[in-house]
């Protein structure tokens, strides 16, 4: 009687098991790769969208720069000089015929001269005038504003039409209190600004002894 047997069937069995289990693992490596790269991805997307949220925050939530649009303006011509006292149009002065000395930029405790002032401010400085009843606190606030500040002048001053008067060369602006946002505005765009007839020149080695 011949003899059968069912081995090569068996190992062709088993091959084709293996490869289905093969192909099995390698369908769960390329699932889990794919995971881990949707992951490696995700991450900096996450982290960019976070940071363009912060950033947007800031700039929807960044308040409005204080508005200078009551600044007035004049006219003067810049480098005339004279040897007599000046009658101003305003008060203080923002501009207009001035002594030839400059006078020395920092914080006075009485009245300057407005013709050696209004020469400061033809070298780009501003000069910031107070009524001399103007509270201790806000004095000091104003000092607060002008400290480190090489081109400024404090002082106080008679007959202001509001408290507190911030002057450049052509540019003016009144203020009711020392805490009015539109004071540092004013500086920021005003000290050594456009407006200024002589950029460079100097707001020291003039006259005046400032106290600060």
């Amino acid at each position: 009687m011949a003899r059968t047997t069912d081995e090569p069937s068996s190992a062709g069995g088993a091959r084709s098991d293996r490869a289905a289990r093969v192909a099995a693992m390698q369908k769960a490596e390329r699932a889990r790769a794919g995971r881990r790269r949707a992951a490696l991805i995700a991450v900096p997307t996450v982290v960019v969208l976070a940071v363009a949220g912060v950033v947007t925050a800031v700039f929807v939530n960044r308040p409005e720069p204080p508005s200078l649009d009551a600044v007035t303006t004049a006219d003067y011509e810049a480098s005339v000089h004279v040897t007599e006292p000046v009658t101003y149009e305003e008060t203080p002065p923002m501009g207009g015929p001035h002594y030839s000395v400059w006078l020395n930029c920092g914080i006075y405790d009485a009245p300057v001269p407005n013709e050696n002032a209004v020469h400061s401010m033809e070298h780009g400085a501003v000069w910031i005038t107070y009524r001399p009843d103007l509270p201790v606190e806000q004095v000091e606030e104003l000092k607060d504003a002008v400290s480190g500040q090489t081109y400024t002048v404090l002082s106080p001053y008679e007959g202001l039409p509001s408290p507190i008067v911030l002057s450049a060369w052509n540019n003016q602006l009144p203020v009711e209190s020392a805490d009015d946002p539109r004071i540092d505005a004013f500086l920021s765009k005003f000290v050594q600004g456009a407006q200024t007839p002589e950029p460079g020149a100097l707001c020291s080695n003039g006259v005046g002894t400032p106290t600060g």
